[in-house]
């Protein structure tokens, strides 16, 4: 149980960062641009490297690599599923205007050129935001809550795997 423990507070924290971080891009009206995405994984690695680092210290000799990869997972899935759950109240409850500003975003950098997408103006958008208001809330929320889950697990496995290599890098190269 209390190996179970450290990645857990390290998912919390993790989960804190990146939602502070992403707040803090809300305030500077900076959310809705892509590039900060990249930045979220940059949190979520140092978040599982640090807590793989510490059950390492923790375990000196016991320390293996399957229960260093289970850390890893278990802080990425623990700081995914609270970012998640965190995102869908964000964007059911308090800016239910944030997809569509995206899709703008994403509409004026040109990423999506196809007809719906397209279509959505300025007059329309009021109007897309009161019916998910009145009755796609929690279509939304729903759709929301597992791209996000399943985008930010298959980002843990990655940077898990990463931070693997990197810790046994270290490791062999201080056995040396």
């Amino acid at each position: 149980m209390k190996n179970i423990i450290l990645p857990i507070r390290f998912g919390i924290a993790t989960s804190g960062s990146l939602i502070a971080f992403f707040l803090i891009l809300s305030l500077f009206n900076a959310h809705t641009l892509p590039a900060f995405s990249f930045f979220n994984s940059i949190i979520i690695a140092f978040g599982i490297y640090e807590s793989i680092k510490a059950y390492k210290l923790r375990q000196e000799n016991k320390f293996n690599y399957s229960n260093g990869f289970t850390v890893g997972i278990i802080t990425g899935f623990v700081a995914t599923t609270i970012l998640a759950i965190f995102f869908t109240f964000y964007i059911t409850e308090v800016d239910v205007n944030f997809p569509i500003d995206l899709i703008k975003v994403f509409k004026n950098q040109e990423l999506f050129n196809n007809g719906s997408i397209s279509n959505i103006e300025a007059g329309s958008t009021t109007m897309i935001a009161s019916s998910i208001n009145n009755g796609m809330k929690i279509i939304v929320g729903c759709l929301q809550l597992l791209i996000i889950i399943l985008l930010g697990f298959m980002t843990t496995i990655a940077l898990t795997l990463l931070c693997m290599l990197l810790i046994n890098r270290k490791t062999h190269s201080q056995d040396s």
